[in-house]
């Protein structure tokens, strides 16, 4: 006996350096099983504003609410959709009074579409406290506020997280109420048709992102800590995004400025804290090839949390090396930097000159948009100046990022 494990010692040594922490969600159980933890939950407002407990399902509507009626000049309610139970997808807008005629870009943040990983809806509930109550006081935060337009969406899958009831997540389960996994039932880019259609929280924020010109994004997971980057659908020798050293940039300063609070916070993957989703585990019919593919955003997956239901006690510790991290992130939206133009039939980065594309100027429009997107042919491109017709075509089929009154607007050519 002592020899056979002294063997199977040797074979864990001769393990490679470089071998991944398995993704979390490569091969998720059927049903998740109550988690042995505290995971107290707060009945009334004043219990959630301890910032120890989580929500239980009418006390999150009432913080939701209750952010609007407390700052009503800096935010706004809205309501994505319903989930198959009828609970509700909700979102918060968080802007600045300031007065100006500079353009404000979206950002967006989503947690939680798997509905025990539930570290994120805590913490993007505690970050709409933090942006709001600390505007006018914060200089930080005050100039962020009056630069960006904030939208968070504490949770997209609000019946898994209250599988159990309302009350409670200590039965908290991945899937919806019809048992799908949402972050493999997006429509894939690259071919791949999900398993079951789609469902209604999907439905629901592919119609509420097609209404928004979001330009940075985050969707927020856990059971791991980990900083992941486009693509998921291949690795990075298959396919590297087009941006991927900005990306990774990006995924640096995340890490970093969490390790000034907790130096062994994202290790569990790998050393440095960020991977390209492939390089860790390939998937299909996810939400961020989706929304980096169809729509005129960038968006990553933060894995920020080992345990997918994080203990209460441990809620504060991980808001604490975090916090600084998640608002720091919001400002990345002005780092964003010129984009060249993918060919989408070819693995390879290439640049085209779009300089000849044919743009007509039309009347000063109200809101932003790109529509129609992907395109056979013309697109109208939507700005705060102008509307913009842009001629495709004469392009062959591929990703283009077209600059339109000093900013990129991404379109897909079919």
């Amino acid at each position: 006996m002592k020899k056979i494990f002294t063997i199977l010692l040797t074979l864990g040594i001769l393990l490679p350096a470089w071998a991944q922490k398995p993704r979390p969600d490569a091969f998720p159980s059927a049903e998740e099983t109550p988690a042995p933890k505290s995971l107290t939950m707060a009945s009334t407002l004043e219990e959630m504003y301890q910032w120890d407990r989580y929500p239980t399902y009418e006390v999150y509507l009432q913080m939701m609410n209750h952010f609007v009626e407390t700052y009503p000049d800096l935010c706004r309610l809205d309501t994505i959709g319903t989930t198959v139970q009828g609970r509700l997808i909700l979102s918060l807008f968080i802007t600045g009074t300031a007065e100006t005629d500079v353009y404000r870009p979206e950002f967006f943040y989503s947690s939680t579409m798997h509905g025990d990983e539930i570290t994120g809806f805590y913490f993007m509930l505690r970050l709409c406290d933090t942006l709001l109550s600390s505007y006018g006081t914060d200089e930080n935060i005050t100039n962020l506020l009056d630069r960006t337009r904030i939208c968070i969406n504490p949770n997209a899958n609000p019946d898994g997280t209250y599988y159990g009831g309302n009350n409670s997540v200590s039965r908290s389960r991945r899937y919806n109420a019809n048992g799908v996994d949402l972050n493999r039932n997006y429509p894939d880019p690259f071919g791949t048709e999900p398993l079951d259609s789609l469902q209604p929280e999907n439905r629901a924020m592919i119609d509420f992102v097609s209404q928004h010109s979001f330009r940075l994004s985050a969707n927020i997971h856990g059971g791991s800590e980990v900083m992941n980057y486009p693509w998921d659908s291949f690795t990075s020798r298959e396919r590297p995004h087009e941006m991927a050293d900005w990306w990774e940039e990006v995924c640096k300063r995340y890490v970093d400025t969490c390790r000034q609070y907790s130096r062994s916070c994202f290790r569990d993957v790998n050393t440095q804290g960020y991977i390209e989703g492939g390089d860790w585990y390939v998937i299909s019919n996810g939400r961020q090839d989706y929304m980096n593919y169809y729509h005129n955003m960038l968006e990553l997956t933060m894995e920020v949390s080992s345990d997918k239901k994080l203990a209460t006690e441990s809620l504060q510790r991980y808001w604490n090396f975090q916090s600084h991290s998640l608002i720091n992130y919001i400002k990345e939206i002005f780092t964003i930097g010129d984009t060249t133009h993918t060919d989408t039939t070819s693995t390879d980065t290439t640049t085209t000159d779009t300089s000849h594309v044919r743009i007509q100027s039309m009347d000063a429009p109200a809101t932003i948009s790109v529509y129609p997107n992907p395109t056979r042919g013309e697109v109208f491109i939507t700005t705060p100046l102008a509307t913009r017709r842009v001629d495709l075509s004469d392009r062959p089929a591929g990703v283009y990022y077209i600059r339109v009154d000093g900013r990129l607007y991404k379109v897909v050519k079919l």
